[in-house]
């Protein structure tokens, strides 16, 4: 892709967690293919922190140093893994991440990249699981809110406890893609007109609605 000249890649963070990613397809092959663009940190945390010990001092470094931060994740018990949420309490420190000098993070990017076993049909109203991932994400967004990130909708890759190795290659295929465009291309953030298009880029890329 031809970027205009006056477009500079942002630098994207994927913090993964994943406590078992060596029984995870879906995962594995999707942070494989994020590691091999350019200007994409894949940030294992299970893996940089088996003690659970996090170096608070780092971790905020990075996130200067990124313009867009994903959170990528399994969706266990209609949240994320242990790891991701203790990362939240250390790191997102009041002077840092929010109060009155704590504008560190204003102005990024922040998305939640969710694989669910289920499938789609389950997160409804009516399904078994009674709400939708974007009624079940309401204290991630706020998290983004309230430290003067850009809030995402959700990119989900559904149905992972029966999906097939074509659809991961689709899968990966799509991610691949979302992750250029989120690297390459501006965003405008008029609020309405931005979940419009991006819900249809998703859409687009993923063959299935995520709103």
């Amino acid at each position: 892709m031809d970027l205009p000249e006056h477009s500079v890649p942002k630098n994207i963070l994927i913090l993964f967690a994943h406590p078992m990613i060596h029984r995870s397809n879906v995962n594995r092959a999707l942070v494989h293919a994020a590691s091999q663009l350019d200007n994409v940190t894949v940030h294992d945390l299970y893996a940089a922190y088996p003690d659970f010990y996090i170096d608070v001092k780092y971790e905020q470094e990075l996130l200067i140093e990124h313009d867009v931060i994903i959170f990528q994740h399994p969706f266990y018990w209609y949240s994320s893994p242990p790891m991701l949420k203790m990362w939240q309490d250390l790191v997102l420190q009041y002077g840092f991440a929010y109060g009155s000098e704590g504008t560190a993070l204003k102005n990024k990017e922040f998305m939640s990249v969710i694989t669910a076993g289920a499938s789609k049909s389950t997160y409804e109203s009516d399904g078994i699981n009674r709400y939708t991932i974007d009624e079940l994400l309401r204290p991630t967004e706020q998290m983004a809110y309230f430290t003067g990130m850009h809030y995402l909708p959700p990119h989900v890759i559904y149905g992972t406890h029966r999906i097939r190795a074509r659809d991961i290659i689709l899968s990966v295929k799509a991610y691949r893609q979302l992750l250029t465009r989120l690297r390459d291309e501006p965003i405008h953030h008029e609020e309405k007109q931005h979940t419009d298009i991006w819900a249809a880029l998703l859409s687009l890329l993923t063959g299935q609605r995520n709103d």
